[in-house]
């Protein structure tokens, strides 16, 4: 696994909580995108948010771009965020996976 997003996204003043929830909100999503294998919604600081995400192939990490997730984020991002969201295609160098 060595493709993923990074992406991030500010909150517009007053919408943090809506932000924190959207994103949180959209985790079923994610479940049902089969090359989606990992996914994280992230809060960086109090009116930062971001969603990383790895994918064992580019057609994965393309897929999730023009899938669900990515859709419902662009159609509500003129209202809860302060700036078009940053999204980064980053490649995973090394990772670590504990079983318990």
């Amino acid at each position: 696994m060595k493709f993923a997003l990074l992406v991030r996204l500010q909150a517009k003043t007053g919408k943090e909580q809506e932000v924190a929830n959207f994103i949180t909100n959209a985790l079923p999503l994610a479940i049902d995108e089969p090359d989606t294998i990992t996914w994280y919604a992230i809060k960086i600081d109090s009116s930062t948010f971001g969603i990383f995400d790895t994918f064992p192939h580019e057609e994965g990490r393309q897929a999730h771009l023009t899938g669900k997730i990515a859709n419902a984020l662009m159609a509500n991002a003129s209202e809860l965020l302060a700036e078009e969201p940053t999204i980064e295609k980053v490649e995973i160098l090394a990772s670590k996976k504990q079983m318990s």
